[in-house]
C-alpha cells in the first residue's frame, strides 16, 4: 500500500463508529417506517404483519435504560498492566507497529467482541479463564486468527496488509473454531461484501462466491443453489441453528436477512454429519456480530443505512442501535424494503413488487461461568408473483363453465406470497474442568400463504382475492456440544441434537397433511494436526418419526407413521507441501428423508399451472461425495481449485409426464440414482499496490446413472471476473474504491427434457464507494450499476425464464453511518 493510503487509513480509524443516543425520541425521528407498513397491511386476506411498532418501542425503551457514557473514542487508553483473569486485554498494530483503531475483536467460542480504541487497545472483560480463540479483522489487513492458552494480557496482535479479504476461521465447517482451513471446501462473505451486495433475498446476496448460484422467482425470492442442489438438500442455519421452511415450495425461501449477519459461511459438500437431514449439498450458516463489550464503561451507539435502487424503484432503510453496561451487551436492528415492479430490457414485469420489515433484538451476559445469549429474529412481508398463464379450477372455473386462463395485467392483479417468520433462540456457553459446554435451543413459526385472484360469479361481476393455501410450521430445535482438546490428541467435539415439528394445513387448497415430525442424532468429530498434515473425521447417527394425519383430498385415507434411520460420516485432510501449497481431500456420506410435499402431493399448483402428484413409497436419499483440491496462498495473491464427484442414490426427481388432469399437466414425483460431478476455482492477486484481480469459475454437471439422462434446474458454467482498485488520501473522498466486473454465463447444453435451455450471456456490473470522516462518524457511499449495458438475457435458474426477461439496468446507491 502506499504511504498516502497509510496515513488516511490511520486518519480513518482514529475514532470508533459510535455515538451516543441521548433518548428515545431522537431514535424514533430516524425510523420513518409508516409507508412500509401500510403496504404489508394491504390486501382482503393477511396473516400476522411484519410490524416495526411493535420492534421500535422496545429498541427505544432499552436505549432509554442504557447507561450512555458516550462514545468508546473518548475512553482512556487501557492500562495492561491491569489485567485480570477474567478479563482478555491486547492491542492490535500494523508490521511496523502502528495502532488499528476500529479494528474487530471477536472471541469465536463465546461470541464476544468488541473494537479497537484510537491507540489500537482493547478489552473483553467476564470471560471464563480457559482457553479461547481470539480473531481480529480490519479493512486493508489479513484476518488473524490466535489460540490463546489463557484468558489474559495477550499483547500486541499483528496484522498485515492486504488487498483481498482472507478468511481462516471457519465454524461451520466442524462445529468449533478452525483456526486453519480444513479439508471441507468453504468460502466466507464477509463484512464489507455484505454491505455493499446485500438484498432481501440471501440466495441474491451468495450468487457470487465459487459453485454457489440462486434459483429465482423474480428479484425477492430465492434459494442457494450449492453445487447444482438446492431445497431441501441445503441446509440453512441462522447462527448454527437450523432453519425450517417449506423448502419444496417455489414461493418459500430461507427467512433470514443478510444485512443482519457479519459474516455468511458456505460449506459446499456434504455435511450431514454435523447438520443431519438435508444437509447434503451444503451448508449456509448466516452468522450475526457479536454482541459489544463495555469495555470498562456503559455506552450506548447507532447506525442508519439507506439505499436505493433503479431498476424495481427498491428503497430500504436499515436503522442499529446496540450497548453495554457491566456485563451484558445487547442490539436491536430494523431493516425495511419496499420494491416496486421489476423492469427488464423489454418492459415492465407486472405483478413482481414486494414489500418487507425485518429485525432483530438481541441481549447476552458474560460472566466467568460463561455466557448466555437470547435473540429474537423476524423475517416477513408481502412478495407478489407473475403467474403464468395457466388453468383455474375447481368452483370458479365450474361456475364459469370449464377452465379459464388468468393473468396479472396489473400491480393490483396476482398471486401474492405472504410469510411471517419468527425465531426465538436461546444460546450459551458453559467451560468445565477440560471441556466446554455449548448448548443452543430455538423455537421457530413460519406462515407460509398464497393469496390470488378469485373468477368473478358471473362475467361482469368484480373479482376477489382468496386465500389459496395457507401453512403453519411450529418447529423447536435445540444442540448441546460438548468440545474437548485432551493433550496430544488434537480437539474433540461431541453433540447431540433433536428436532421437533409440526405442520398444520390451512386453506381450502390442501398441499400436503398435517403432520408431526420427530428426529434426534448424536455425533462425534475429532480433528487435528501431524507436522503438515491436518486430519478430520467424525460420524452420525440420525433417527426421524414422522406422523401425517389422513386427509381424503390427498388420497390419504388413514394416519401414516414411517420413520427412518440413518448413519453419515465424513473424513478427510489437508497436506502443506510448502511453498503456501496444500493438498486437500474428503469423502463423505450423507443422507435426506423425503418433504411431506414430496411423499403425499396429490392436487394443483395454480401459479405453476401443474398438478403434482406425490409418492408415499419414497425411500430416503444417500449421498456419497469425493472431493478434493489444491490451494495455494502467496504474499500477493491465492488461488484454489476443487473437484467433486457426488453419487445420489434414490435421488428424489419430479418430472412432468404425458397426463393431464383439469387442463394442468401432471408432475409426478419418482426416485432414481443420480451423479453429479462438477469443478470450482477461483484465485485472487493484488497486480499493484492499489490494484486486485479476481476470478471464479464453477462448473456442474448432473444425470441419471444408468440412463444418462440429464438431471433439471443444474446450472450452466458460468465464469466471473473482478477489478478492484483502491486508494486513499483523496481530497474529499477520503478512502475509496472503484470495480469493474464481468459475468459469463454459458447456455446449458444439458438440460433436462422439455427444459427451456436459454442463451449464454455476459453481464457488465461497474462500482465505486468512498470511506470517510464526516460529522464525527464515519460516512460510507456506494455506487453500484448492474447490468451496465442493459443486455436482453433470460437467466436458466429463474423461474420466469419461459415468459419474461431477467432484470435489466439498475443503479444501486447505498449510503451508512455509524453502522
Amino acid at each position: 500500500m502506499s504511504g498516502a493510503f497509510q496515513a488516511e487509513t490511520r486518519r480513518n480509524r482514529e475514532n470508533v463508529d459510535s455515538v451516543s443516543l441521548a433518548s428515545s425520541a431522537s431514535l424514533r425521528q430516524t425510523l420513518p417506517w409508516k409507508p412500509v407498513a401500510a403496504y404489508c397491511s394491504a390486501g382482503t386476506h393477511s396473516i400476522p404483519r411484519p410490524n416495526p411498532m411493535l420492534i421500535i418501542p422496545l429498541l427505544a425503551a432499552v436505549l432509554a435504560a442504557a447507561p450512555v457514557d458516550g462514545a468508546h473514542a473518548s475512553h482512556p487508553p487501557i492500562a495492561l498492566s491491569a489485567a485480570v483473569d477474567d478479563t482478555l486485554r491486547g492491542t492490535v498494530a500494523d508490521a511496523a507497529g502502528r495502532p488499528i483503531a476500529g479494528a474487530r475483536v471477536t472471541i469465536l467460542e463465546y461470541q464476544r467482541g468488541t473494537r479497537t480504541r484510537r491507540d489500537g487497545s482493547f478489552l473483553v472483560g467476564g470471560l471464563p479463564p480457559g482457553p479461547c480463540t481470539v480473531r481480529v479483522t480490519a479493512p486493508g489487513y489479513a484476518p488473524l486468527t490466535r489460540r490463546v492458552e489463557r484468558v489474559g494480557d495477550v499483547g500486541a496482535l499483528a496484522l498485515a496488509e492486504r488487498a483481498f479479504e482472507l478468511e481462516p476461521v471457519t465454524v461451520t465447517a466442524a462445529r468449533s473454531p478452525q483456526v486453519a482451513a480444513g479439508p471441507l471446501p468453504s468460502s466466507t462473505l464477509g463484512p464489507e461484501r455484505l454491505r455493499r451486495e446485500h438484498s432481501v433475498s440471501l440466495a441474491r446476496t451468495l450468487a457470487t462466491l465459487p459453485g454457489v448460484r440462486a434459483l429465482t422467482t423474480g428479484e425477492q425470492v430465492g434459494k442457494p443453489v450449492i453445487r447444482g442442489l438446492f431445497g431441501a438438500r441445503v441446509a440453512v442455519l441462522a447462527d448454527g441453528l437450523r432453519l425450517e421452511d417449506y423448502s419444496w415450495s417455489d414461493e418459500d425461501a430461507p427467512s433470514v436477512d443478510a444485512r443482519l449477519a457479519e459474516r455468511v459461511e458456505v460449506v459446499r459438500g456434504p455435511a450431514s454429519l454435523l447438520y443431519g437431514s438435508d444437509a447434503v449439498g451444503g451448508v449456509v450458516n448466516v452468522i450475526p456480530e457479536p454482541l459489544p463489550d463495555a469495555q470498562g464503561a456503559a455506552f450506548a451507539r447507532g447506525g442508519v443505512e439507506t439505499y436505493f435502487a433503479s431498476g424495481n424503484l427498491e428503497g430500504g432503510l436499515v436503522a442499529r442501535a446496540e450497548g453495554a453496561a457491566a456485563s451484558l451487551g445487547w442490539r436491536a436492528t430494523v431493516i425495511g424494503r419496499l420494491g416496486q415492479d421489476l423492469h427488464t430490457p423489454g418492459g415492465e414485469i407486472p405483478n413482481t413488487g414486494f414489500g418487507a420489515v425485518n429485525g432483530e433484538l438481541a441481549v447476552g451476559a458474560s460472566r466467568p461461568w460463561g455466557t448466555l445469549a437470547l435473540r429474537y429474529q423476524r423475517y416477513g412481508g408481502e412478495f407478489k408473483l407473475l403467474e403464468a398463464d395457466g388453468p383455474v379450477v375447481g368452483p370458479a372455473a365450474d361456475r364459469l363453465g370449464g377452465v379459464a386462463a388468468l393473468q396479472a395485467e396489473e400491480e393490483e392483479g396476482g398471486p401474492e406470497r405472504k410469510l411471517s417468520d419468527d425465531r426465538v433462540q436461546l444460546s450459551g456457553n458453559f467451560p468445565l474442568p477440560g471441556v466446554r459446554i455449548e448448548a443452543r435451543a430455538q423455537l421457530q413459526r413460519h406462515v407460509l400463504q398464497e393469496v390470488a385472484d378469485e373468477l368473478p360469479l358471473t362475467v361482469d361481476a368484480a373479482g376477489a382475492e382468496s386465500v389459496q393455501f395457507d401453512l403453519l410450521l411450529n418447529t423447536f430445535t435445540a444442540d448441546v456440544l460438548a468440545h474437548l482438546a485432551p493433550a496430544g490428541f488434537g480437539q474433540a467435539t461431541l453433540g447431540v441434537s433433536g428436532l421437533a415439528q409440526r405442520n398444520d394445513s390451512r386453506g381450502p387448497e390442501l398441499l400436503v397433511p398435517d403432520a408431526s415430525i420427530r428426529s434426534g442424532g448424536a455425533f462425534a468429530v475429532w480433528q487435528n494436526d501431524f507436522g503438515p498434515l491436518r486430519l478430520m473425521a467424525g460420524a452420525r447417527v440420525d433417527h426421524r418419526a414422522l406422523t401425517a394425519r389422513d386427509v381424503p383430498s390427498l388420497d390419504l385415507v388413514a394416519d401414516d407413521d414411517r420413520d427412518w434411520t440413518a448413519v453419515s460420516w465424513n473424513a478427510g485432510g489437508v497436506l502443506g507441501v510448502g511453498g503456501g501449497l496444500a493438498l486437500t481431500a474428503s469423502v463423505g456420506r450423507s443422507w435426506r428423508a423425503p418433504t411431506l410435499f414430496e411423499l403425499y402431493a396429490n392436487g394443483p399448483r395454480i401459479g405453476e399451472a401443474r398438478y403434482d402428484v406425490g409418492d408415499p413409497a419414497l425411500e430416503q436419499e444417500r449421498g456419497l461425495e469425493i472431493d478434493g483440491g489444491v490451494r495455494w496462498t502467496g504474499a500477493a495473491a491465492r488461488a484454489e481449485v476443487s473437484v467433486f464427484r457426488n453419487a445420489i442414490d434414490d435421488f428424489i426427481v419430479t418430472a412432468p409426464t404425458d397426463v393431464f388432469i383439469g387442463g394442468l399437466r401432471v408432475f409426478r414425483t419418482r426416485q432414481a440414482d443420480a451423479l453429479l460431478r462438477g469443478v470450482e476455482a477461483q484465485a485472487e492477486a493484488r497486480v499493484l499496490a492499489p490494484l486486485t484481480l479476481r476470478g471464479v469459475f464453477d462448473y456442474v454437471r448432473g444425470t441419471e446413472r444408468g440412463t444418462g439422462d440429464d438431471l433439471a434446474l443444474i446450472p450452466p458454467a458460468r465464469g466471473r471476473v473482478e477489478a478492484e482498485y483502491r486508494a486513499g488520501g483523496m481530497p474529499l473522498l477520503g478512502h475509496g474504491y472503484l470495480t469493474a466486473a464481468m459475468d459469463l454465463v454459458a447456455k446449458q447444453t444439458h438440460a433436462a427434457e422439455d427444459e427451456l435451455a436459454p442463451a449464454g450471456y455476459a453481464l457488465l456490473e461497474l462500482g465505486a464507494g468512498t470511506e470517510r470522516r464526516a460529522a464525527g462518524r464515519t460516512l460510507r457511499i456506494d455506487l453500484q450499476v448492474r447490468n451496465v449495458l442493459d443486455t436482453a438475457y433470460r437467466d436458466f435458474l429463474d423461474r420466469y425464464k419461459e415468459f419474461a426477461l431477467s432484470p435489466g439496468r439498475s443503479i444501486v446507491l447505498r449510503v451508512a453511518t455509524g453502522i
